[in-house]
């Protein structure tokens, strides 16, 4: 087998026939070095690579093989992590020249679960300073360019991770999401991100762990193996107050689904945001797939009724939480988006956040009324398709101006807020051959139910397999 059938394999095809022998894990992890030697200088996703690492761990991975050992469900296959999520003896800089040199002595969970699963640390993947925006660039490492138009934008802020993916780097790699950073990226680079319910995959350490806005996750180039990516990373751990008490293994079952008669809510512009005219071409140009695959479609929303503020605060607590001790201290070393977000959480009051707390739970219960009539949720993931590199955030749609560097991502964060899953799937390309997501919402914690619907798209489009001109 060449190296360029090995890394265009999906990941649930490299672990089966590294585990039945078909293949050894050194040839997939020799495969994928090549790869990043070859692809990387293109594009700049991989940005601390430890190639020996990989290599000593396929070897182990194989030993184990041949003892006959109980092998993880992640067995063999590579992986790099988001440079937000500390990773034992690797550097993690957070995208910050104040942590440049940053080598943890410690790993997060999510790191700790994949390797435990058999995953191999290979390295990290590219993110913006403190993974603020939508746009993956920073002092430390330079911008991640999209794969299949370099002069364009990944996204963000799990950009590195979704460019490793597309260009077949790796075949998994780990993000997370507060306002996007799932989504967005993956949508902009045709692979799948998937932000689960706050707590099905716990985060640990964390200083906001009782918060549902941020979560971490999986992605992949498939639906199939975002599954098996979480399974292996989801379950309790009595660490973190929100984790969910189901275990991870439910996500090895079947996703096939009959989808006869499921309402589904079509929403193009979630209650009036401006959209791009080419974003919304190409996923109504996917509308009659669940038609056909027999779901009913209303055209509908749920009632998004402050929700910006209310994210905005929550957003901005956490950073005042997270980074505000950085800005007090390192002011004049942060971007200027970044002391606009700390400072967003620095002016909050008690009122403010009350405030936000319960318009939380209103918008939560509108939501949950309106998931009780309609299974699924479809919309936009991103507001536009991916733009100049140069340009840091969008700053106007359709001649609406944004008021500030996120505000371009409502579509995405106006789900966050929610607190219900949401997937981003490969849906389509613009005219200009721009990678275009849509997004699945599902019920809460209904995580099960999203991958089905999100498989039985994937399987009647098929548009994953479409493979960037980066590549060799």
């Amino acid at each position: 087998m060449s190296k360029s059938e090995i890394v265009n394999m999906t990941a649930t095809e490299m672990v089966r026939l590294i585990k039945n022998k078909g293949i050894s894990a050194s040839e997939v992890m020799d495969a994928h070095l090549s790869q990043i030697n070859s692809v990387n200088p293109k594009v700049n996703a991989i940005v601390t690579l430890h190639p020996e690492l990989g290599i000593d761990g396929a070897r182990l991975a194989d030993e184990a093989i041949a003892k006959g050992e109980n092998l993880g469900i992640l067995h063999g296959l590579p992986t790099a992590h988001k440079d937000l999520v500390p990773t034992k003896g690797i550097r993690t800089t957070y995208g910050s020249p104040l942590y440049a040199d940053y080598i943890p002595d410690y790993s997060a969970l999510i790191v700790e679960r994949m390797q435990k699963a058999g995953a191999i640390t290979i390295g990290k993947t590219n993110t913006p300073e403190f993974g603020a925006g939508s746009q993956t660039y920073n002092e430390v490492f330079g911008e991640t360019l999209n794969p299949y138009d370099t002069s364009t934008t990944c996204g963000g802020s799990s950009g590195g991770a979704a460019v490793a993916l597309a260009t077949r780097m790796v075949p998994i790699a780990d993000g997370s999401d507060t306002g996007g950073s799932l989504r967005n990226p993956a949508n902009f680079c045709n692979v799948v991100g998937f932000r689960t319910s706050p707590g099905r995959v716990p985060t640990y350490p964390s200083k906001v762990g009782w918060s549902p806005i941020s979560v971490q996750g999986p992605m992949a180039r498939t639906v199939s193996d975002c599954a098996l990516f979480l399974a292996a990373i989801a379950g309790p751990d009595s660490r973190v107050p929100i984790s969910i008490s189901e275990k991870g293994e439910v996500f090895l079952e079947s996703l096939d689904r009959d989808f006869k008669n499921v309402k589904i809510a079509w929403s193009q512009d979630l209650g009036g945001l401006p959209i791009d005219p080419r974003t919304t071409a190409v996923i109504e140009s996917q509308r009659s797939v669940f038609k056909d695959i027999g779901c009913l479609i209303e055209e509908t929303e749920p009632d998004f009724s402050d929700v910006n503020e209310q994210f905005l605060i929550w957003r901005g607590w956490g950073r005042e939480i997270n980074q505000g001790d950085t800005l007090r201290n390192n002011r004049d070393k942060l971007k200027d988006t970044m002391i606009w977000d700390i400072e967003q959480g620095v002016k909050l009051s008690g009122p403010d956040v009350g405030w936000a707390e319960a318009k939380r739970m209103e918008l939560f219960q509108r939501m949950n009324q309106f998931m009780d009539e309609h299974e699924f949720l479809i919309c936009p993931v991103s507001q536009r398709p991916p733009f100049n590199i140069e340009q840091r955030w969008v700053s106007e749609i359709n001649g609406v101006e944004m008021e500030n560097f996120i505000a371009w991502m409502k579509s995405c964060y106006y789900i966050t807020a929610t607190g219900h899953p949401a997937i981003s799937v490969p849906c389509g390309f613009t005219p200009e051959g721009l990678p275009v997501g849509v997004q699945i919402v599902g019920r809460y914690r209904d995580e099960f139910g999203v991958l089905q619907l999100a498989k039985a798209f994937e399987d009647a489009t098929g548009f994953w397999k479409s493979i960037p001109s980066v590549c060799p």
